[in-house]
């Protein structure tokens, strides 16, 4: 086709989507039919509700379009408007559409009694109420109000400590500052020693 090796060059690393099918023609390429399927795709339009991707501790910025009629939503991209991220995604990120329509999710709360075989779907509120009242079982049951500590001398003294060892709290990575600070306080006013988050381990 006569181009020299700094064309193609430049040609091939060209950063713009639009200089690139322009430049394409330059080659000899057809691009209309690349220019009919782009005028012809359906735009999704809709409500668009500023969201937070729920993946990493990055906190990047998603746009989430929701249908008017149907409330459903149809798309979820990148928010320009984030300081964050500026409209980028990771791969995860941008896949957060398929995270939400997956008709493989779970959507309700499964059960499996101790001892049994099969798993029950139970309400939201029933399960909310069987962690607290697990949690507070195994609190009253672990909790210790004194402790002898050592004080390093050979000898130990008593000490007062209103603590337990037998629940830990892994906090996730998207939770943000204020959700930290607060479950941190519920956890140290139960007496919960062992508080980790997953952002850092």
């Amino acid at each position: 086709m006569g181009i020299s090796r700094r064309k193609f060059l430049k040609l091939s690393g060209s950063a713009l989507a639009g200089a690139a099918v322009a430049d394409a023609a330059g080659l000899g390429l057809n691009v209309s039919p690349a220019y009919a399927h782009g005028a012809a795709a359906g735009i999704k339009q809709g409500r668009q509700v500023p969201s937070i991707c729920p993946y990493c501790a990055v906190g990047c910025g998603q746009i989430v379009t929701v249908d008017e009629a149907s409330g459903k939503i149809v798309d979820i991209q990148g928010n320009y408007d984030s300081p964050i991220s500026a409209g980028t995604l990771c791969p995860k990120g941008a896949a957060s559409y398929q995270l939400v329509v997956n008709p493989l999710r779970e959507t309700k709360v499964k059960y499996r009694a101790a001892g049994s075989d099969h798993w029950e779907e139970k309400p939201l509120d029933w399960a909310m109420d069987r962690i607290a009242q697990l949690f507070k079982a195994t609190r009253d049951a672990n909790f210790n109000e004194l402790q002898q500590v050592p004080d390093g001398t050979g000898n130990t003294f008593t000490r007062r400590v209103m603590n337990t060892y037998a629940i830990a709290s892994l906090g996730g990575a998207t939770m943000d500052n204020e959700w930290n600070y607060i479950h941190q306080k519920l956890m140290h006013a139960c007496g919960v020693v062992f508080l980790e988050n997953q952002a850092r381990i």
